[in-house]
């Protein structure tokens, strides 16, 4: 057991949780991660199946409460794969590397994968857990959720027969949530030329550093700067000096918010002091803007550390890049009129990458309104075909419309309340959930989602409140009584 966890309750909760950090899952990598919730199902007698797309239902017989109506837990056998660029991982073969600090869980240097790991763990403790009292059980373990809620997209008819679904991938002890938002990618592909650099030029290398970054829905709303954005400036504050741009590559996944951004440009050995002035300057102002969020941002310039390189973007090429750079939105757009507080619509510039022959740049948009999520795809569609760039689309995955008058809503704010003498929160969320997918797939769905507390998901700073862990589960296991 790790070291990190050691003392640590609800024991089984945070032994599979050690245990599945040891096994690398990122999106579409899932396969080690299915096997090993197959493998337990068998060691422990369950009845247990896969689908061709790596999603696997184990079901558990009722304890104590036979008669009772059949209810699905459910949680993503996946993470977002990111870590700080000096940390040294290997998501392919490396286990996450678990730190305790007071009382937080988090990772040395890359994200956690408490999103949504610790359901996964909370599952395999459910099918664990002999004293439980509940009626029928189907524990759904989904694939491939970070990148576009692909695997519960893919569920077939009769995979799970409940129709009372509990989803454990929320972030907020206290919090009952009952809506999500839907959302869509949106990729441009922008064609360029390259020339041949001009060996006189001096070669920077140009840095934007110490964002926050997180999940582009959870924490669109933070004030948050989005180091592609950054960088999208830098560059227009230094093209006039005669900074010619060889690559950009900034973002990674297209649900986190940039947080590192690095250029590589020439420039007439003559400007280069100019450009240091320049970049100070740009830095003091978006310093001023981003004060209280980014206290850490940082804008480097320096000469480049390595190979020279050979080619840079044509001219007209670059002015496109760098003009998109900067008309491309990121940020809220509108705040929902009807629930205090939710965002509404939102989009994300998640990435920009020069490759051969080609720059991608990648935004994702979020909505509760379905015409809303369309329009603002199209308008950054526009923006992006306006400067040349051909578009590429994700398939738009649906929106969970909230139901305050949910049966299994009630059954929830009736069991925290009897646990903690309080009433807790029934929210929509700005993030996709899987329960609008299920609940479309497999119609008359009665859902809820709820979790302990996790902060910075989808970036090296995910961690876990380890205090609301044990009265995540203790809700858990009070609302399978009550069904």
């Amino acid at each position: 057991m790790s070291d990190a966890i050691a003392g640590l309750k609800p024991e089984p909760v945070w032994k599979y949780f050690a245990e599945i950090s040891r096994i690398p899952r990122c999106s579409k990598n899932e396969a080690a991660a299915s096997r090993y919730v197959l493998e337990q199902a068998r060691r422990l007698g369950l009845e247990a199946e896969g689908d061709p797309l790596g999603n696997v239902v184990v079901r558990k017989p009722a304890n104590g409460l036979q008669g009772r109506p059949g209810v699905v837990l459910q949680g993503h056998l996946d993470m977002v794969c990111e870590k700080n660029r000096e940390t040294r991982h290997d998501f392919l073969t490396d286990p996450i590397r678990l730190v305790r600090r007071g009382n937080l869980i988090m990772a040395d240097g890359t994200t956690l994968g408490a999103d949504n790991g610790i359901a996964v763990a909370a599952l395999l403790a459910v099918m664990e857990d002999r004293s439980l009292r509940h009626g029928p059980l189907e524990l759904l373990f989904t694939v491939d959720e970070e990148t576009g809620l692909n695997g519960a997209a893919g569920l077939g008819p009769g995979f799970v027969q409940s129709r009372i679904l509990l989803n454990l991938d929320s972030e907020e002890e206290g919090t009952l949530y009952i809506g999500c938002s839907g959302g869509r990618d949106t990729t441009g592909v922008l064609e360029v030329r390259y020339r041949d650099a001009n060996p006189r030029h001096a070669a920077l290398s140009v840095k934007v550093t110490g964002l926050k970054g997180g999940h582009s829905g959870l924490e669109i709303d933070k004030g948050r700067a989005n180091a592609v954005k950054v960088m999208g400036r830098v560059l227009l504050a230094l093209s006039p000096l005669g900074a010619r741009i060889s690559s950009v590559d900034g973002g990674d996944k297209h649900n986190a918010i940039p947080r590192q951004c690095e250029a590589v440009l020439l420039l007439p050995p003559r400007k280069v002091k100019a450009a240091g002035a320049a970049a100070e300057r740009l830095l003091a102002d978006i310093r001023a803007e981003f004060q209280a969020a980014e206290p850490d941002l940082g804008i480097v310039l320096a000469p480049l550390e390595g190979s020279r390189p050979e080619k840079v973007l044509g001219r007209r090429d670059q002015l496109t890049l760098v003009r998109l750079l900067s008309a491309l939105p990121h940020g809220v757009v509108k705040m929902s009129a009807e629930i205090a507080g939710l965002v509404e619509t939102s989009t994300n510039l998640a990435a920009v990458h020069t490759r051969g022959d080609g720059v991608r740049l990648v935004t994702s948009q979020r909505s509760s309104v379905a015409s809303e999520l369309d329009e603002l795809a199209a308008a950054v569609a526009s923006i992006m075909e306006l400067g040349g760039a051909a578009i590429e689309t994700s398939d738009a995955y649906p929106g969970w419309k909230p139901d305050l008058d949910s049966p299994i809503l009630k059954v929830a704010r009736e069991a925290y309340r009897e646990l903690y003498g309080r009433e807790p929160q029934a929210k929509a969320i700005h993030a996709g959930l899987e329960c609008g997918v299920i609940g479309e797939r497999f119609p008359g769905m009665d859902m809820i989602s709820f979790g302990p507390t996790l902060e910075g998901a989808h970036s090296p700073e995910e961690r876990m409140q380890i205090d609301t862990v044990e009265k995540f589960w203790d809700l858990l296991a009070e609302i399978l009584r009550r069904v």
